[in-house]
């Protein structure tokens, strides 16, 4: 069942949308509302529109980050910060807020900055998105695949649906998504658009260690992540929350990492060493200074009882186990005061900087994001039009952009459709004068 009305008998549209996504939907309605009585339709493949919208998230749907400047914001993108400067001054997530709450969706925003509905359900986004297009005339069509597009007569586009239909647009906004989405990048190709080739952004590592095994689920709130590596040369840091999972380690800081180093990491088949500051942002000497401190402060505490620096204790008892076992047959009599010097130090390496071998990465199939895309420097980012071909306007994932782990691809995805829908509007609405 379609979300918005339908109209199969039409085969001339002022604006035609390839990707029934977020972009491709905010792009469509912003188009829409500008150009009152215009003709727009979205055309998504499968057979339900707005799909990684459902599953971001958690099912939540993290629909910006509350992140306000927009020099800042770019911080966020591995790929794309440059351009983007002027696109978030235009809009930003201030305006994204906005937009959804004005149309009935309060929106909250959470500790780390991740903004999400107040009901935690995408549906309320998708809902929205929905009704907004409905409202505007746009047509939905679900399980119809753009084939193929041309520029035909006065530069309008001639476009061959699945079934052989048939198609013509005035303008053509893709929204296809990443590039693992093989086909919109053959279609920018096929306009002379340079691609970047793709490669996975966002993925967990995937580790065997025994001193993760029987602690899967444990989360520490603020770790450092670091990865090393001389050819190519690496020197990849972030700070987050690290979650310990059946494979490996995943949550936010290894994500922000795997952004980062998403071609390199790839160019090293996922093969390389990563170091775990469990202590946030301590260095060894910190370390330390407070197993110092705990000599004096807590001389009658056993340390396997007493975790420091907000680890998980079942962490905490891992680690010692692994630095101190064999040394110590009975690890609960061991008191701060009788802890060795030379252990110490190896306990701090330990929590500050422990090593562990990546072999592999994993990810959620229906989620992941990719980097690569349409090349940034082929499209006009005032309009997010074509340099080569006018008319024809990208947004989205299809582009070589992506932003960390938090909102940020989907504040991407906002900002860029929201300016190609006035940009489209802009120029339909002056050719009718």
């Amino acid at each position: 069942m379609n979300p918005a009305r339908t109209d199969s008998l039409s085969s001339d549209y002022d604006l035609v949308v390839a990707g029934g996504g977020a972009a491709g939907f905010f792009g469509a309605i912003t188009f829409a509302e500008a150009c009152p009585g215009s003709r727009v339709v979205i055309l998504e493949k499968s057979s339900q529109v707005l799909g990684k919208v459902k599953i971001s998230g958690g099912g939540r749907c993290n629909v910006t980050h509350a992140c306000f400047d927009p020099r800042a914001l770019t911080k966020f993108y591995p790929r794309g910060s440059k351009q983007l400067i002027g696109p978030f001054h235009h809009w930003s997530p201030t305006d994204t807020m906005e937009w959804f709450e004005g149309r009935g969706v309060p929106l909250k925003i959470e500790e780390d900055g991740r903004v999400f509905p107040k009901s935690d359900s995408s549906q309320s986004i998708m809902d929205c998105l929905t009704g907004a297009a409905r409202a505007a005339g746009v047509v939905v069509r679900t399980s119809t695949a753009l084939e193929s597009a041309e520029v035909g007569e006065e530069g309008a586009f001639d476009l061959r649906l699945n079934g052989g239909e048939r198609l013509h647009a005035k303008r053509l906004l893709l929204t296809l998504g990443g590039t693992r989405n093989q086909f919109g990048a053959d279609l920018a190709a096929s306009f002379g658009h340079r691609i970047e080739e793709a490669a996975p952004s966002l993925f967990t590592f995937k580790i065997a260690d025994a001193r993760l095994a029987g602690i899967q689920g444990l989360s520490v709130p603020e770790a450092t992540v670091q990865v090393k590596s001389v050819e190519p040369k690496l020197n990849l840091q972030a700070v987050g929350p690290v979650l310990i999972t059946h494979w490996g380690l995943s949550g936010p800081g290894i994500l922000k990492v795997s952004a980062w180093g998403a071609r390199e990491l790839q160019k090293l088949e996922y093969r390389f060493d990563v170091l775990v500051n469990w202590c946030g942002q301590l260095s060894e000497p910190q370390i330390l200074q407070r197993f110092d401190e705990l000599r004096i402060e807590s001389p009658r505490k056993c340390i396997t009882n007493d975790p420091q620096f907000g680890m998980p204790s079942r962490l905490w008892k891992c680690l010692l186990e692994f630095v101190l076992g064999d040394g110590y047959a009975d690890l609960s009599e061991l008191r701060w005061p009788h802890l060795p010097r030379d252990l110490a130090r190896r306990l701090a390496l330990e929590f500050g900087a422990c090593r562990f071998r990546v072999d592999g990465k994993s990810m959620n199939k229906d989620e992941f994001v990719t980097c690569g895309g349409v090349h940034l420097g082929d499209v006009q980012f005032k309009t997010m039009e074509s340099r080569l071909i006018p008319g024809l306007h990208f947004a989205g994932e299809i582009l070589d952009i992506d932003g960390v782990t938090g909102g940020f691809n989907f504040q991407a995805a906002w900002t860029t459709s929201r300016l190609a829908g006035e940009a489209i509007a802009a120029s339909i609405n002056s050719a009718q004068k």
